[in-house]
């Protein structure tokens, strides 16, 4: 397998991983948002500006390992 192969792989597991993270943290704290508000209606206000602030972080993390990856892929490391 050449270099080339070993960055597609590479750049899809960062991709992939990355997703895949992101997903299921967004999903336990949705999850856990609407587990906290049913409980405690009147904290609801405050509990979704926390979670769209970190909804938004979590997100980034993802796009910027995106960014990486794409970086990655476009580099030509034969030059």
């Amino acid at each position: 397998m050449t270099n080339v192969g070993l960055v597609a792989i590479a750049c899809g597991l960062i991709i992939g991983l990355g997703a895949a993270g992101a997903c299921v943290g967004i999903g336990i704290m949705s999850g856990k948002f609407i587990e906290s508000s049913a409980r405690q209606p009147e904290l609801m206000n405050a509990l979704q500006t926390k979670v769209f602030l970190l909804l938004g972080l979590i997100d980034a993390s993802f796009i910027i390992g995106t960014g990486i990856a794409l970086w990655f892929a476009t580099a030509s490391p034969f030059k």
